[in-house]
């Protein structure tokens, strides 16, 4: 439809993948398999529970009756009721236990911690393609010299494959911080009201054991090994923040790569894909913007600023339960996702079709030469018996002066003919 508004992230940049696990149909559908988890595990610990309920339960699970929960929450206002109710309605015999002794939180958290811990495995798999693309790409360019730059000024040389592993070190430390994250992830158990579980204590007459065991018992159904042993209603939102801190991180190693990409490009010595149709500016036919790499800056900014979101809400919860998480949480914990994927969609695109020129690398190399073979002039001086500190004001002041006749009067820093020369004199001495 074109007359409502409809998120970029679903028309233009997220996965298909990425976009499923948010969907509502997802969400719901998790909402009915924690039902059932619950009603199997209160069962197995002596509740009357038939296998013939439980049966029914996930005979439906699957087909959701959208329209009667949306009819019910209009008049209730709850979401979580309005579909306890719409369930019930599909499963006459289980219908009086579905939700037993839990909260809305119950299914509203635990659902996020799923989706959450499923989108962080895929936001992964999609860091290791990048690394797999990027490591192929520095072994082919490992023994091709290139000027490398400090402050944005010509430095002593790299060569474009070393470059290239700066950015998979910085993809390496997201991948732990995924994997611990991933590792560590809670479910939010089943705590009741306020965290005490006091209408499980009720249920089981007491039994504190069961009621610890209620709380594995679902988490192995579900997947999980991990739940947070204390809670208010709602499990602590810190656990937002990391995972919002982690998918910054990858945001960020990304915009450093877009970054790098985008002033390699204006000095023509590495580029983007670029296709044959594809058209730069609507003005000037000539260009080749890097709109691949202004895509992943412009998404990782999103991200790293959304990252206060959560660190903000999981300052200012109150107590056992508030309720303004909610708004904010249902949209900055999804699109930061989205948005990440987007980013390693794009990264990956570009990972996998960099331009080199070496013929711009090797001119700009020359032209830089004299000036960096002055490190090595100095070292081979001292070596000989000269004051480090002389010697290198007085290239200093040397340096300064030719460099401001290149500066004022354009010409190079170096004849080619005397570059023989200069490579043979730095041979002899390292020898």
């Amino acid at each position: 439809m074109r007359d409502i508004y409809e998120s970029p992230f679903s028309k233009r940049y997220a996965s298909k993948e990425m976009l499923e696990i948010f969907s509502p149909h997802k969400k719901f559908k998790t909402w009915r398999t924690l039902w059932i988890a619950l009603a199997e595990a209160e069962k197995e610990l002596g509740l009357g529970i038939t296998d013939e309920q439980i049966n029914e339960l996930k005979l439906h699970r699957d087909d959701i009756n959208y329209e009667l929960a949306e009819q019910i929450e209009k008049e209730t206002r709850h979401d979580v009721m309005s579909h306890v109710r719409a369930y019930g309605a599909q499963c006459e015999k289980a219908k009086g236990i579905i939700h037993l002794g839990a909260t809305s939180c119950y299914v509203g958290d635990n659902t996020d911690i799923i989706l959450y811990s499923e989108g962080l495995k895929l936001i992964k798999q999609k860091v290791l393609s990048v690394i797999s693309k990027l490591s192929r790409f520095a072994e082919k360019y490992k023994d091709l010299p290139a000027l490398g730059y400090t402050h944005y000024q010509p430095a002593q040389l790299v060569t474009v494959g070393k470059r290239a592993c700066l950015w998979i070190m910085d993809l390496l430390l997201d991948v732990e911080e995924l994997d611990f994250v991933i590792d560590n992830v809670r479910l939010l158990g089943c705590k009741g009201t306020t965290g005490t579980q006091a209408s499980f204590l009720a249920l089981f007459n007491g039994d504190h054991e069961k009621v610890k065991r209620l709380d594995s018992l679902i988490a192995e159904k579900l997947g999980f090994t991990n739940i947070m042993p204390v809670s208010g209603q709602t499990y602590s939102r810190k656990q937002d923040s990391r995972i919002l801190n982690v998918l910054s991180s990858v945001a960020q190693s990304a915009y450093k790569f877009s970054n790098d990409m985008r002033l390699l490009a204006n000095l023509k010595e590495m580029e983007e894909p670029f296709e044959k149709n594809q058209i730069g500016s609507s003005a000037m036919a000539y260009k080749r913007n890097p709109m691949r790499s202004e895509r992943i800056s412009s998404l990782a900014r999103y991200v790293i600023v959304n990252a206060l979101n959560p660190a903000i809400t999981a300052s200012t919860q109150w107590f056992e339960r508030t309720l303004d998480d909610s708004a904010n949480k249902r949209i900055c914990l999804p699109e930061a996702f989205l948005a990440v994927d987007s980013i390693l969609n794009i990264y990956n695109n570009i990972a996998d079709g960099i331009v080199v020129y070496p013929m711009i690398i090797r001119k700009r190399v020359i032209e830089e030469l004299p000036f960096m073979a002055t490190e090595n002039i100095l070292m081979e001086a001292v070596k000989r018996g000269g004051d480090r500190q002389v010697l290198h004001e007085r290239i200093r002041v040397h340096s300064m002066a030719a460099s401001r006749i290149v500066k004022k009067e354009g010409k190079p820093k170096i004849c080619l003919r005397e570059l023989p020369m200069i490579l043979s004199l730095i041979s002899v001495w390292k020898s």
